[in-house]
């Protein structure tokens, strides 16, 4: 069965992230029902300044505007089985754990986990403090699965964005979608 997902890109740092997914989902959009998009201000911002590009108005996607809560995965009823929140903020992570719906990320995010479908946190921050680290654990108590940024180095990556595949691969993974990428073979 054909996916339908949610990717929601926040501010934190690490837009290369979201751009890749994006691009990756592409890839495999024989195995994708749907892709919706929805990017706070902040986001936008920081995709232009990490990226140096405003290409995230030119992908192949409908984007939703961040306070639209008539965008169809505002309700479970839309039936979007998986959310992706790339990178995410810890005031959005915090949101979400303490049921604050507040835009229409955190009120998808909200949708997600009251259906008790897929949401995936990609947290992007660090050192955590307890406060990020009991939200992440009540997101996980209520089903959430948290994702950190945080690359892997056994496959050698060679460069910046194949160093970030290895985290967006993960994701991909956590999806469900048939994805070639680098598999550990042991030593």
């Amino acid at each position: 069965m054909k996916k339908k997902i949610v990717v929601a890109i926040t501010g934190a740092s690490g837009a290369i992230y979201a751009h890749l997914l994006l691009k990756k989902l592409n890839q495999l959009k024989d195995q994708i029902a749907e892709v919706a998009v929805v990017m706070s201000d902040n986001a936008k911002d920081v995709w232009r300044f990490e990226l140096g590009n405003d290409d995230y108005s030119k992908q192949n996607y409908k984007f939703y505007a961040k306070n639209d809560f008539m965008a169809p995965f505002a309700s479970g009823s839309a039936k979007f089985d998986t959310m992706v929140i790339v990178p995410c903020s810890m005031g959005t992570l915090g949101r979400i754990a303490g049921g604050i719906s507040d835009d229409l990320i955190s009120r998808a995010a909200d949708v997600i986990l009251k259906e008790r479908r897929k949401l995936i946190l990609v947290a992007r921050d660090t050192p955590f403090n307890l406060i990020h680290i009991r939200n992440m654990a009540t997101v996980t108590e209520a089903g959430g699965i948290i994702c950190p940024a945080i690359p892997s180095y056994y496959s050698k990556p060679q460069t910046i964005e194949e160093l970030a595949m290895t985290v967006v691969n993960r994701v991909v993974d956590l999806i469900g979608l048939q994805n070639e990428s680098y598999e550990w073979m042991g030593i």
